[in-house]
């Protein structure tokens, strides 16, 4: 076998110290390279995927109006105020908002209302257990003609709530009597569109129990408001984005669709060529060349 020529050699020394400068600046698995623009891949905690963004061009346009990331928070927005998510469930397609003013065992506070705009990609998930408290004994939903009220299991949610200490935060005394409180699970009945008008309706306060965790302890149910938000929008140019470790995002007067780069790049392909490749993480792609002489 002949020696390696000194071309060969010298081609390694000079490569050495230029790979040592890359491997330095690599991160650590499984953490991510921020971008040079605005987009991001979480917000706080909370992993921001398509179609929701980080900042004004990012996600889908019709998603960016209602959900936004401020100051390390992501928040919903709907006419009745500015909602912090709680969760995403990208699999399932839905979100948890919690609304500040919202009732729960622990804490329990006059409310304002909600609504949620018919025309938004958002709608309320079936797993949803609204419930009306201190409302007055002339309220319209004791109205038993309309049968708002769910009498049956309603009457074990308005005992176990009742049962709080945090509902004398609505002047109740712990265990009222619960001729108070209405339970349903849907919005549809009252006003247009989703709107859940506390004063229209007579009543001190609102919560919204999306899970029950230990359906006789009250304090370990999840307070919340669960909304189904539709995925259809997933195109595979946006797959195509993702896959070349992109993040899906829009531009222009036309809010056409962009594929952002890590690199600061927007394109309306793919990333590939600019230096990034996905692997589960954001990691820089090494391109060596040797020649051998």
């Amino acid at each position: 076998m002949s020696p390696l020529p000194a071309a060969f050699f010298i081609s390694i020394l000079f490569l050495l110290p230029q790979l040592h400068k890359v491997c330095a600046a690599s991160p650590a698995a499984g953490r991510t390279i921020p971008t040079r623009g605005t987009c991001n891949n979480t917000c706080g905690t909370i992993p921001v995927m398509f179609p929701f963004g980080t900042g004004f061009g990012c996600g889908h346009p019709y998603f960016a109006r209602y959900v936004k990331c401020n100051a390390g928070t992501l928040q919903f927005s709907t006419g009745t105020g500015i909602y912090p998510v709680s969760s995403i469930d990208y699999p399932t397609s839905t979100i948890v908002v919690a609304d500040p003013f919202m009732s729960t065992c622990s804490s329990m506070q006059n409310s304002g209302s909600f609504s949620l705009d018919r025309t938004s990609p958002f709608t309320l998930t079936g797993s949803n257990i609204f419930v009306l408290l201190g409302c007055s004994t002339t309220s319209p939903v004791f109205d038993p003609s309309e049968d708002l009220c769910d009498t049956g299991s309603g009457s074990r949610v308005c005992s176990g709530l009742y049962s709080c200490k945090g509902v004398t935060g609505i002047g109740l005394p712990q265990n009222a009597p619960t001729s108070t409180c209405c339970v349903y699970d849907s919005l549809m009945g009252i006003g247009s569109g989703y709107s859940l008008d506390l004063p229209k309706l007579q009543c001190s306060s609102y919560t919204s129990i999306y899970e029950f965790g230990d359906e006789g302890d009250p304090m370990k149910w999840k307070f919340g408001i669960s909304l189904q938000y539709n995925d259809s929008y997933y195109t595979p140019a946006c797959k195509d984005c993702e896959i070349s470790g992109g993040l899906c995002g829009f531009s222009g007067l036309d809010e056409s669709f962009s594929c952002i780069c890590r690199d600061g790049v927007n394109t309306t392909t793919n990333c590939f060529g600019h230096g990034y490749t996905w692997s589960g993480a954001w990691e820089p792609k090494i391109q060596t060349k040797t020649s051998i002489g």
